[in-house]
């Protein structure tokens, strides 16, 4: 167990908050320059947030908000969990931290210069690894949790794309069954798979991607969306088929289905962020008593994944049903039981006079979407405990964080 931080490094780290603010981008971005120059450790990572600064933004959000409730740190166990999670899937162990250290202390002292004093360096260093340790101690427990779960591992397991299926114009699925033939540790509605990847011209690349199927002890499904000159997503699409082997992680993620039996639930999702909910809904299935509502934007109808399976559930009264169309005027005919179609994107306007402050609230998307979701329920007296979000990157917006 971490030994609590001491008084005078607690003082240090929250006199730092104006620095951290007003440098706090630029410490993050030298950070990962340094630590990224070693090949061993740039593998770990996804690239692609880097070069649109949304990593480096998003660590830099994270270290201000750690410094800010220094004092009060049980503010910062969801991010904490949401960390560990994360690093469980990517295979992040204890030998990795020291090589942040030094990048991240580096980075401090080279940013702040004469400013960066022996004993903000010292306070630093305490505060570093004084939050290492918490990490590596939950990561531990939920690697062993994985390795003695039916079905479970640890490391990198090789899976083999067993069936493609396009869900939409620009949505694939693909099933993947591991090469072993043994079960699969079953995951919790709303977790994600790791990948490990090997792409033609860019290298070792590393991805996250939810599972869209239903709990189960013999595969995985996800469904990826293809993303306009996306490394990762258009290889995918075009070169992934039946029979290529993937190099798989545990699933991972505290974004889980996790609702009082028969309360109502709210899905809010758009483009891709309808992954796992998929995967909840098909745990849902056996019965609608709770009250499911599933609202989801997308382009057009041509981009709609999982139609059929959603206005099935509707029709089988499983759920109710918005579908906005935000390039589209939807035809009457595609309204269905249960099922209303919509023309433009779902705004704050209509959402509050839908609000339901009895159900539990969850949301995926890109993270204006969410944002806007966020702040509509807490305004219409949604409490923040029925409000659950995922985010599919580094969580570069301030209202995501924490």
């Amino acid at each position: 167990m971490a030994s609590p931080l001491d008084d005078k490094t607690r003082s240090i780290i929250k006199a730092c908050v104006p620095a951290l603010e007003a440098h706090g981008l630029a410490i993050t971005t030298e950070m990962y320059r340094r630590l990224l120059a070693n090949p061993d450790i740039r593998d770990l990572f996804n690239i692609s947030h880097q070069k649109d600064g949304e990593q480096p933004r998003a660590l830099a959000l994270a270290v201000l908000a750690y410094a800010r409730n220094i004092d009060n740190l049980g503010a910062m166990a969801g991010a904490v969990e949401r960390i560990a999670e994360k690093h469980v899937g990517l295979n992040i162990l204890p030998e990795h931290y020291p090589y942040v250290a030094d990048a991240l202390l580096g980075a401090i002292a080279h940013v702040l210069g004469d400013a960066a004093t022996p004993e903000i360096m010292e306070a630093w260093g305490k505060a570093y690894w004084f939050l290492a340790e918490i990490l590596i101690g939950r990561e531990e427990q939920i690697y062993v949790a994985h390795a003695a779960a039916p079905g479970g591992w640890v490391g990198w397991r090789p899976f083999r794309v067993s069936r493609r299926v396009a869900e939409s114009e620009t949505v694939t699925s693909f099933e993947l069954t591991p090469e072993d033939g043994r079960p699969v540790m079953c995951h919790v509605p709303g977790q994600y798979l790791s990948f490990r990847l090997d792409v033609p011209g860019y290298g070792s690349e590393r991805r996250n991607y939810s599972i869209s199927s239903a709990p189960g002890s013999q595969s995985y499904r996800i469904s990826v969306r293809r993303i306009d000159n996306g490394v990762v997503s258009d290889w995918l699409h075009d070169s992934v088929h039946e029979g290529t082997v993937l190099q798989v992680s545990a699933p991972a993620g505290d974004f889980t289905l996790d609702n009082p039996v028969d309360a109502p639930i709210v899905f809010l999702s758009a483009g891709s962020g309808l992954t796992p909910f998929i995967s909840m809904l098909g745990a849902l299935d056996a019965g609608a008593a709770r009250g499911v509502r599933y609202i989801h934007t997308t382009r057009t109808p041509a981009t709609e994944a999982f139609g059929p399976y959603i206005r099935d559930l509707a029709a089988r009264g499983m759920l109710r049903a918005d579908l906005f169309y935000s390039r589209a005027t939807p035809q009457a005919a595609q309204d269905a039981t249960g099922v209303t179609t919509h023309a433009g994107r779902m705004t704050p306007t209509w959402l509050a006079r839908e609000i339901d402050r009895t159900a539990t609230y969850y949301i995926c998307g890109p993270d204006g979407f969410m944002r806007d979701a966020i702040a509509t329920l807490k305004a219409g007296g949604v409490p923040e405990s029925q409000i659950r979000f995922e985010f599919f990157g580094s969580a570069a917006d301030a209202t995501l964080v924490g």
